[in-house]
């Protein structure tokens, strides 16, 4: 019998990843995919945005040579000015950025410079999150907690919650917060509530860690998916007494550039403290991992950022995504209801690419094994998968598997 090589443990299979291979290969014609976190047209197909479509176009002759270690000085000032608004370098912020290898790079990047340098006891990390959150961290060594985010049975954000768990948080632990469109409840806190975590985390002096994946996406308001992410950045520019924030921007899904992989970290600390040995420490690290971040997709965002027409256009692109999705949310509850009669107006409520359904692993077992309908264990599913020919059999899948 053979044996495994340096006693090495089989590592199972990804979860979303193994269930959309299974998606591939089953052969049935009805079969409806409601797993990848990717945007789909209404005929269920890829959708290149006419923003980055144009955009393309002026790249007629793209160079191929390297990026500098810290990427696109353009690209990163477009980034920052994105997230933080135009005002970003009146002086007010005290920021370094580096161009990363989207948004899963720029988390990671995070969490080794933190590890090394911050050394926290804890990262805070929500339950549920993004399956690479907890991954990250356990990766650079540091101990995962969890605070309760999401009540199942208000299908709202667990505020008491979340603020009793950071209770317990000590100085220079690292709090991990989603900017917008929470993947995968799809339940966002309120401006109130962010103004009661923001307290938090500055008298507890807890480093702050934003991932923000969706601005723009989530409601096709560029500038209101920042409202936190800005909001956390005023309130540490008036105090010398924290501990700091960062933000790990992707731009895969407002972009539609999955495969390009751009991304930005954002590093900022007190107005008491100099960042200037924060670049070259980023630096160091992303030269031993990657060493060149990838140029082409940052020459597509730059292009489209920078030019008054294609950043128009591409609002406009946000709208069209955010807008067909908050559509087919608004009726896939109308045939769920109409299916089970019952109360489904938290999927319609809830923001962004996934909704947290409330199905159970057994549902979702059985609406694969009889339907074909295909999401994760948890009951998430991405409703870009949705599409006005297949809702209704999707909503009638879910009445069957519901039915007491």
């Amino acid at each position: 019998m053979s044996q495994e090589y340096l006693n090495l443990p089989v590592v199972p299979a990804d979860t979303a990843f193994g269930i959309m291979a299974d998606f591939e290969a089953d052969p049935h014609p009805n079969k409806v995919p409601l797993i990848a976190g990717a945007y789909r047209d209404e005929y269920g197909k890829p959708w290149i945005l006419p923003s980055v479509r144009m955009a393309k176009e002026r790249l007629d002759e793209p160079t191929h040579e390297y990026l500098g270690i810290a990427g696109s000085p353009t690209f990163l000032r477009l980034a920052k000015e994105l997230v933080f608004g135009k005002s970003v370098d009146n002086g007010q912020h005290n920021i370094e950025s580096i161009q990363t290898v989207s948004g899963t790079g720029a988390n990671h990047l995070a969490a080794v410079f933190l590890a090394r340098h911050l050394r926290p006891g804890r990262v805070f990390i929500p339950n549920p999150t993004w399956v690479n959150h907890k991954s990250i961290w356990e990766s650079v060594g540091v101990t995962v907690a969890e605070y309760p985010y999401f009540s199942p049975v208000t299908q709202q954000v667990d505020i008491g919650g979340i603020l009793e768990a950071l209770e317990h948080a000590e100085p220079n632990d690292v709090v991990i917060l989603q900017a917008c469109a929470h993947n995968p409840t799809g339940v966002d806190l309120s401006k109130s509530q962010w103004m009661q975590v923001a307290e938090m985390v500055q008298r507890k002096k807890l480093f702050a860690v934003f991932d923000s994946a969706y601005q723009g996406f989530a409601t096709g308001d560029v500038d209101g998916d920042a409202w936190a992410v800005r909001y956390f950045a005023e309130t540490l520019s008036k105090t010398d007494d924290a501990a700091g924030i960062c933000v790990a921007q992707s731009f895969s899904k407002n972009f539609g550039l999955y495969g390009e992989r751009v991304g930005a970290l954002h590093f900022i600390a007190p107005p008491n403290f100099s960042t200037q040995g924060v670049r070259g420490h980023l630096m160091a690290i992303a030269r031993a991992e990657y060493s060149n971040p990838p140029r082409f997709g940052a020459s597509i965002v730059e292009t489209v950022l920078g030019d008054e027409t294609l950043r128009a256009q591409w609002e406009n692109d946000l709208d069209t995504m955010s807008s067909r999705i908050q559509k087919m949310r608004g009726i896939l509850r109308e045939e769920l209801e109409k299916q089970t009669e019952k109360d489904w107006s938290h999927v319609e409520t809830q923001i962004g690419m996934f909704s947290y359904t409330g199905l159970t692993k057994e549902h979702v077992t059985q609406l694969r094994e009889d339907f074909h309908v295909y999401l994760l264990p948890s009951g998430r599913i991405s409703v870009c998968g949705l599409n006005e020919g297949n809702v209704e059999y999707v909503a009638r899948a879910v009445g069957e598997v519901t039915k007491v």
